[in-house]
């Protein structure tokens, strides 16, 4: 069930400020899943305690590239991610340091 549900974290500068200022947690995940299904998941995989979940669905962008044939145009998918908050003391370790 987790698995089908999260798609992968997502690791940005921004989302590395968010980590360590506000202990919260970026995911892309499924578009079809609510946050209840959200929060479950991410208890269930990372053994956490989640205190709330924030979903935005993100727009799919038109990009276009100049090469040596011309322009050629396309786009780059929507998904959904989700801003997860954890509780106080909790914390998720995505690269294994020690």
């Amino acid at each position: 069930m987790a698995k089908q549900i999260l798609v992968k974290p997502l690791v940005t500068e921004k989302t590395d400020i968010l980590t360590e200022k506000l202990s919260q947690y970026v995911f892309v995940v499924n578009k079809k899943a609510n946050k209840i299904e959200i929060g479950k998941a991410i208890s269930k995989m990372y053994g956490v305690k989640v205190s709330r979940v924030n979903t935005m669905i993100m727009p799919a962008k038109a990009k276009s590239r100049s090469t040596r044939s011309g322009i050629l145009k396309g786009s780059v998918s929507g998904y959904k991610k989700a801003i997860i908050t954890l509780a106080d003391g909790e914390e998720i370790d995505f690269f294994g340091e020690q």
